[in-house]
């Protein structure tokens, strides 16, 4: 059975920093790109972050570009996603994702989420 368990979220000032943590289980976790997806209510999830499965490509938002870091440690079955300088517009919930195609978010695996709360 595959397991993505998101961790880290939070309610954070604006201008803070939180890691969030998704560890997946099931899969071989060096097989597959991971991405971060976010979701506010009445709104589409949209795409926030991705890395390949051997973390050497990664992709960002415009908007979040130079604030977030996304990273996976195969050895831990771990990926993260870093969030600095955080703002009230980021405040959502974060989903991750894994799936072995870079180019669609359909076919893989995902979490449960985890609530970011910025405060302005």
């Amino acid at each position: 059975q595959v397991q993505l368990v998101e961790s880290g979220g939070g309610l954070v000032e604006a201008g803070g920093s939180l890691t969030l943590s998704c560890v997946v289980s099931g899969v071989t976790f060096s097989d597959y790109n991971m991405k971060w997806f976010r979701q506010t209510p009445g709104k589409e999830r949209e795409f926030v972050a991705a890395i390949s499965y051997t973390g050497r490509i990664t992709d960002y938002k415009d908007s979040v570009k130079g604030r977030f870091t996304i990273s996976k440690d195969n050895a831990k079955n771990t990926g993260y996603l870093q969030m600095n300088n955080l703002k009230p517009e980021d405040t959502a919930v974060y989903l991750c994702y894994a799936g072995s195609d870079w180019n669609q978010h359909t076919s893989g695996y995902w979490g449960q989420g985890t609530q970011v709360t910025v405060s302005s």
